[in-house]
């Protein structure tokens, strides 16, 4: 029998987000069997020179403003089917609500339809994609029919699914609001809701109606089109009736609308954030430095004692004795404080955050950051040899300068308070870098080259893009007790001065004997 090889229990996704912003979604899912589970995420910036770049122009505390974190549950995985039918569905448990009586937890059923439209946005999602990997094997082979089958189950089996659930949400929703007692504010909060998954149906499905654009627009291909499309016009002609404002318009801006979408992906998302709290702890590094005054301090006293027991204090000889030992006093304390910061900065993090689950204000663990600058010779030999994808970077490797960031983030969690009533299996850790203040020294984005024509010699000009490189190497520690993984990644941001142009991913290859694993791009 072949054992199954062993899950990873840190997933990571790294994309961009926008032209100033990218960022890396990690999923941690601590073993059940461990009290603690331990995560450690570091990247390495690799830099250019030319970007002047370095603890001076780029200190830590701009680092720190740059960086945001957002860190939530990690969202229970239910199908369409199984929203429908299965007892821990939320859906369920608010069909249960309606028929407990006058005695009704109203917060309770809030919280749980917020929680059914985020697992309801989720199937979708994994709807989206699999419609899209189905459209793109259906490009390379048109008329695979067991492909085209295979399509239009999964799409008329969805259709079914997303009608039935908004008919039963939509169905609890009417009868609970034919309630007096039900609060104004449960009231809203449900029409919310509704209007939260109704706009989810609407831009997803029409993701998945984008993904056949390559599809002949012919036979089964032309029917699929139709079903998906008559649920989109059917969700947007429900908030036309009950006067929502959140419908698109192809003539105007669409202020609105997307200031709806936003609110609402807040409003329902926020029940799976989780509150971060920094705690100042007792300062490590500022002990550290008063000891080093403490040092610093008890040579100057002992100097001045001993002046004391062989001159006069009025003597020319005691004065010059106590001025250098002020001045020696002084350097002292600034090469203990460099010293024992050297030190400490092996062990010790930056700064610390509290995470505490925002309904029951359990503490779910703790989260410990830090940041150094550091140079090629410090960088482990594993993030080297994940570098050496071409000549470039083999032969630059520490014979051009550039500036190394090292970000660490270290995560502890306890994994018997993670949420039951919610079937959260793990946490979802968002870490977005604003690359804005790496821009400001960048030349001009487009120059003017001249070219001499082959023909007649004449001389003009062409286009040619000034562009950076800047090389992102992660390295994911995962330690449950008894479980243990390391899993290295490498991107390839390429930059100038109006942004970010796009992302190469280089994925490890198996390690030949004795040799560094080769690198091969996944852009």
């Amino acid at each position: 029998m072949q054992i199954p090889a062993p899950q990873p229990h840190l997933y990571n996704r790294l994309e961009i987000h926008d032209r100033k912003q990218f960022e890396i979604k990690l999923e941690y899912e601590p073993c059940i069997n461990d009290a603690k589970s331990r995560y450690l995420v570091e990247a390495f910036l690799f830099l250019p020179a030319s970007l002047n770049v370095d603890a001076d122009t780029y200190p830590r505390q701009d680092f720190y403003a740059d960086i945001h974190n957002y860190v939530r549950l990690k969202t229970p995985v239910f199908g369409l089917e199984e929203i429908l039918a299965t007892d821990s569905s939320p859906l369920i448990k608010l069909e249960r609500c309606s028929a407990e009586g006058p005695a009704l937890d109203e917060s309770e059923i809030v919280y749980q339809a917020k929680l059914l439209s985020c697992i309801f946005r989720g199937a979708l999602r994994r709807f989206v994609t699999t419609v899209g990997s189905a459209c793109q094997d259906l490009c390379a082979e048109y008329s695979d029919a067991s492909l085209q089958e295979g399509l239009a189950s999964e799409v008329r089996a969805s259709m079914r699914g997303i009608v039935q659930m908004l008919e039963r949400f939509r169905a609890f929703t009417r009868n609970l609001l034919s309630r007096q007692s039900i609060e104004e504010r449960t009231r809203a909060s449900l029409r919310l809701v509704d209007e939260y998954m109704s706009l989810s149906v609407e831009q997803l499905v029409r993701k998945a109606v984008t993904s056949m654009d390559q599809l002949p627009r012919s036979g089964i291909y032309v029917e699929l089109r139709k079903e998906m499309m008559g649920q989109i016009i059917q969700e947007e002609n429900h908030r036309k009736e009950n006067k929502l404002r959140s419908v698109l318009s192809p003539t105007g801006d669409n202020e609105e609308y997307m200031q709806r979408i936003g609110f609402l992906k807040k409003f329902c998302t926020n029940i799976l954030f989780l509150a971060a709290r920094y705690e100042r702890g007792i300062g490590w590094e500022e002990l550290l430095f008063a000891i080093a005054a403490g040092l610093a301090m008890a040579f100057a006293t002992a100097v001045a004692f001993w002046a004391q027991s062989r001159f006069s204090q009025a003597s020319l000889n005691f004065f010059l004795i106590i001025v250098i030992g002020y001045m020696l006093k002084d350097r002292i304390k600034e090469l203990l404080r460099r010293v024992l910061h050297s030190v400490a900065k092996k062990r010790l993090f930056d700064r610390t955050t509290v995470i505490t689950e925002p309904v029951t204000k359990k503490r779910l663990g703790i989260c410990r950051e830090k940041v150094d600058y550091a140079t090629t010779s410090h960088v482990p030999e594993e993030i080297s040899s994940l570098r050496r994808t071409d000549d470039f970077i083999t032969v630059s490797q520490g014979e051009l300068a550039e500036t190394v960031i090292h970000y660490q983030k270290q995560i502890v969690l306890k994994s018997e308070f993670l949420p039951k009533r919610a079937a959260v299996s793990g946490v979802t850790d968002i870490i977005r870098l604003n690359i804005d203040r790496l821009l400001r020294d960048m030349d001009d984005p487009e120059y003017a080259m001249e070219y001499v024509d082959l023909e007649d010699f004449s001389v003009g000009h062409i286009r040619a893009a000034k562009r950076y490189q800047v090389d992102i190497a992660f390295r994911f520690s995962v330690d449950q007790g008894r479980h243990k993984q390391v899993s290295l990644q490498l991107a390839r941001l390429v930059l100038d001065r109006d942004g970010i142009k796009r992302m190469v991913r280089f994925q490890p290859e198996a390690a030949p004997a004795g040799g560094a694993p080769p690198i091969r791009s996944v852009a």
